[in-house]
């Protein structure tokens, strides 16, 4: 297992996550980490605080999560629908009912910034919207919080490069929700492309769907308690209406490009993050660009500086095509051909990729460590970063060259404007950054 370099930071005084032995160096006794809980949960000393912001579809799941986890206890919801949070913090008061040694009462607040104000709060949870997520991440890694921000990490490539800097400044953990790089079957697919088994990698052939566009809604009531303001909050403002802000997958606010990237971001996060897994290229990208009906593509097309060609499309999941073989991977299975290309388990002289024991306990796990996660905020935005060149070249039509080590797009002013979006006041980078 490949160890990763410290997060820097504080250190909270707790155990260490998942069957540690023995307390960090300052506790004055060695106990169980059960001493004093209930059954298999920790004892409240060493639970990690957490607050969740944003309870909508992925944000309820998330709680439910937190709730059956024994390191772990919930103690505030965020959300800018008064229904909703008061639904959470019920069911999260309700589910510590039962526990004698949970702390009383969940705050539940309409804003972010009263979660991060709290001092008992080791670290946040962010579900929202993806025009919300580098405000929140920036400004909970300011106020001291480890983070798990949901995918895609940005709206855009340079809010993308803000959040990696601020979890820097402030010594925090920023775990991205690109979850499939804790999967079995996405990792060996890598560790089998990166070991050499399929030959010298030719193509890659990636599922995901079309970018956002701008959207024209008609004007409704918004519900009461509904603080629709706050849900725009650094987007541009629009009058109310249930479907732009509709968490729904089959349309609402991740189509609308003030708020998203569309499915080339959603799911882009997920399968053009395990692609550049798979390369070798966490901390790198394309240097050229091509959108559909450009210069011969077919398809969005991403063309690497050693003869590697990415496509979108042509795949079930990922594929990636060798001299020699080719791997294909998805959530429900992983094929090779030859099939004998899985028959052994990654040996001794290949590469072994980190080995996540689960997208959050890797969270939890190196908050207790000060580790980066096998998602961290640098890789989530070396692989949004894909997505947006993508998305780019597509709204305008044209092939773009990217100049990794500028991070500019070359001699092309319109495009680079792309790269950032400007953000309405009273919120988002208005304030410092970092």
């Amino acid at each position: 297992m490949t160890t990763n370099p410290s997060a820097g930071g504080r250190h909270l005084d707790r155990r260490r996550f998942l069957g540690e032995a023995l307390l960090a160096a300052s506790a004055p006794l060695f106990v169980p980490r059960t001493a004093l809980g209930r059954g298999s949960r920790a004892a409240p000393s060493h639970r990690l605080s957490i607050g969740l912001i944003g309870i909508g579809n992925m944000g309820s799941g998330h709680l439910s999560t937190m709730l059956d986890h024994p390191e772990v206890e919930v103690v505030a919801v965020c959300d800018v629908s008064r229904d909703v949070r008061e639904r959470a913090g019920r069911k999260v008061d309700e589910r510590y009912a039962r526990s004698s040694d949970a702390r009383a009462g969940c705050l539940r607040s309409n804003e972010y910034e009263e979660l991060l104000a709290r001092d008992d709060i080791d670290a946040v949870l962010i579900a929202v919207p993806d025009h919300w997520h580098a405000a929140i991440t920036i400004d909970a890694c300011r106020a001291g919080k480890d983070v798990y921000c949901e995918k895609p990490l940005s709206l855009t490539v340079r809010e993308a490069e803000a959040m990696v800097s601020a979890a820097r400044r402030y010594g925090r953990v920023v775990q991205t929700g690109s979850q499939q790089r804790s999967s079995a079957n996405f990792r060996f697919a890598c560790e089998m492309v990166r070991s050499g088994r399929i030959g010298k990698v030719r193509r890659v052939f990636v599922d995901v769907g079309p970018p956002s566009s701008a959207k024209v809604f008609t004007e409704e009531r918004a519900p009461d308690g509904f603080d629709w303001d706050r849900w725009l909050g650094p987007a541009p403002w629009q009058p109310y209406n249930s479907e732009r802000c509709s968490g729904s997958y089959s349309g609402g606010w991740r189509r609308v490009r003030d708020y998203s990237g569309g499915m080339t971001t959603d799911w882009g996060a997920h399968h053009f993050d395990i692609a550049q897994w798979g390369l070798g290229r966490d901390h790198d990208g394309p240097v050229r660009i091509i959108p559909p009906g450009v210069d011969g593509a077919t398809t969005l097309t991403f063309e690497y500086d050693d003869g590697v060609v990415m496509e979108r499309g042509g795949a079930n999941g990922v594929r990636f095509e060798g001299t020699d073989g080719k791997v294909e991977v998805n959530r429900g299975y992983l094929r090779t051909w030859p099939e004998s290309l899985q028959e052994t388990p990654t040996g001794t002289g290949e590469v072994a990729l980190y080995r996540s024991p689960g997208h959050f306990d890797d969270w939890l796990q190196c908050i207790r460590s000060r580790s980066r996660p096998i998602a961290d905020v640098a890789i989530g935005a070396s692989s949004v970063t894909v997505c947006h060149l993508g998305n780019i070249a597509s709204w305008l039509g044209r092939s773009l060259a990217w100049d990794r080590q500028r991070r500019t797009i070359v001699d092309d002013p319109t495009a680079n404007r792309w790269l950032d979006r400007p953000a309405r006041a009273p919120y988002g980078r208005n304030r410092a950054w970092s």
